[in-house]
């Protein structure tokens, strides 16, 4: 089996609701840093898993849309507490659905929200 990884890093703001928290409960910024892997049992005819330049846009794209914002506003949080759990479920899906590939089995995102805490959702591709 073969995998790429690949991270990046941002800054997003969030604030958690539904229970006490503490600070969390108050609007905070969190550096976040996401590692993605694919994995996949063969290569590509160019001896590659994955076009290494398409997921860094793939990214690129991601970044854009979570840097500098407040989770809780966005759209794909409606009615969910913006939780690290349920933002590496929404990221790994967003990016699932633009790199799938033949030769891909399956995509796992880890999502840190600082050096000690960290949040992962794997999803399997379809053959």
């Amino acid at each position: 089996m073969y995998s790429v990884i690949l991270r990046t890093d941002f800054i997003a703001q969030h604030f958690l609701f539904g229970g006490d928290w503490g600070p969390e409960n108050q609007r905070n910024s969190h550096h976040y840093v996401l590692e993605v892997r694919l994995d996949g049992p063969t290569l590509d005819e160019h001896g590659y898993l994955v076009d290494i330049v398409k997921v860094e846009g793939a990214l690129a794209d991601l970044r854009a849309s979570y840097a500098d914002r407040l989770l809780n506003d966005l759209p794909e949080f409606g009615g969910l507490n913006p939780s690290l759990e349920h933002f590496a479920r929404i990221v790994c899906r967003r990016l699932a659905d633009e790199l799938a590939a033949p030769n891909l089995s399956s995509i796992g995102v880890r999502l840190w929200e600082n050096e000690r805490a960290s949040a992962a959702y794997h999803q399997t591709f379809n053959p």
